[in-house]
């Protein structure tokens, strides 16, 4: 989903291919994408860069996002996914981001999405059926208990350690482990003053977090957005490393992180009951971002993220802390009273280097 872009968007192809067949040459055997990744084009362009010869050094992974619980419309978006991937088959198959509530309420029901999930197994349009997951942890174990999932896609790193145990739980239960987001979405990507300060030895934040990561006995593989050569290098090296992180280690940048975490939460800690925001403020997001830098010393990574709420990614249909108008409806909701306008005032004086575009 981090291919190489030019500023409106749009995938620079060239570049992108040889991005990814340069991985895939130095040793990385799984590629995962999906269909709305890159606004769209990310399926098309993977697909064109495993032509000749290259898809089959590699596992390929793509998702299926639940529109409605029509088993028909699942099957027409995955027939639509293996035409842009120019392929018959994909290895691993996801339920794109689902929640218990979700899979009770609309996959799991009769002859919906599941029931085609499993026809299209046995089609061999994939071999194998995952789950990626964002919801509550709780969710995580439910979902797992149900047997239908071989795998699962869930987010872990140094900043988000929520599904910890569920890592755990799925690899003893038999499931793969892939973990996205290994650097925070690019949170982690930057330098920071703090970890600079704490000893901990790495080249880099992004070094640190994969190596974190991969230390995790539980986890099968992980995958991080490679946007550039230098990003790929990088990564290859890290993940070439024979020596990994020990339990002494592992345990003192968990001990550490546990006070970071602490500490951001006495600003923000990120439940969202301020939402929704008239003026259509990415407030949690703002005031993450805030904490990224004031916490973790990541002052590049926050301000690069922070210029993209409004403009691309995730947040481009939302705007940043220069739209709040001070209306006070977000405080009244808030469980902590924080004076969230002045702290969103204070993101974008720090973030946006006091620029008042949205």
């Amino acid at each position: 989903m981090r291919l190489p872009e030019d500023e409106e968007g749009n995938v620079r192809r060239d570049e992108a291919v040889a991005v990814i067949r340069a991985g895939i040459d130095a040793g990385i055997n799984y590629v995962d994408t999906a269909p709305l990744y890159n606004r769209g084009q990310s399926e098309e362009v993977v697909g064109e860069a495993l032509a000749n010869g290259y898809r089959e050094r590699v596992w390929l992974s793509t998702k299926n996002q639940r529109v409605n619980d029509d088993p028909d419309d699942w099957r027409r978006r995955l027939d639509e996914s293996l035409r842009k991937l120019k392929t018959d088959y994909v290895d691993v198959y996801h339920l794109w981001g689902i929640s218990w509530k979700e899979f009770t309420e609309h996959l799991a029901v009769k002859d919906g999405p599941l029931a085609a999930a499993r026809r299209a197994r046995e089609d061999g349009l994939f071999r194998h059926l995952f789950f990626s997951f964002h919801a509550p942890p709780e969710d995580f174990f439910k979902i797992i208990d149900t047997g239908e999932f071989v795998g699962c896609t869930v987010q872990y790193n140094l900043i988000d350690r929520k599904n910890e145990a569920g890592l755990a739980y799925a690899a003893a239960k038999g499931l793969a482990v892939v973990i996205m987001g290994p650097v925070g979405g690019g949170r982690l990507a930057g330098p920071s003053s703090v970890l600079e300060d704490s000893g901990f030895s790495a080249a880099s934040t992004a070094e640190l977090a994969l190596r974190f990561v991969l230390a995790n006995a539980h986890v099968s593989c992980a995958i991080s957005g490679m946007s550039s050569r230098e990003q790929l290098r990088e990564n290859v090296a890290t993940a070439s490393r024979a020596d990994r992180l020990d339990e002494a280690e592992v345990a003192r940048i968990n001990e550490s992180f546990d006070e970071y975490r602490k500490l951001a939460e006495l600003y923000c800690p990120g439940c969202d009951y301020c939402k929704p925001c008239p003026e259509n403020v990415a407030v949690s997001r703002v005031l993450a971002l805030y904490n990224l830098a004031r916490v973790y010393g990541l002052e590049d990574a926050a301000k690069k993220l922070y210029a993209e709420i409004g403009r691309t990614g995730f947040f481009a249909r939302m705007n940043n802390a220069a739209a709040c108008t001070s209306c006070g409806e977000c405080v009244e909701k808030c469980p902590q009273k924080l004076d969230i306008p002045e702290e969103l005032a204070a993101a974008h004086a720090a973030l946006g280097n006091g620029k008042g575009e949205r």
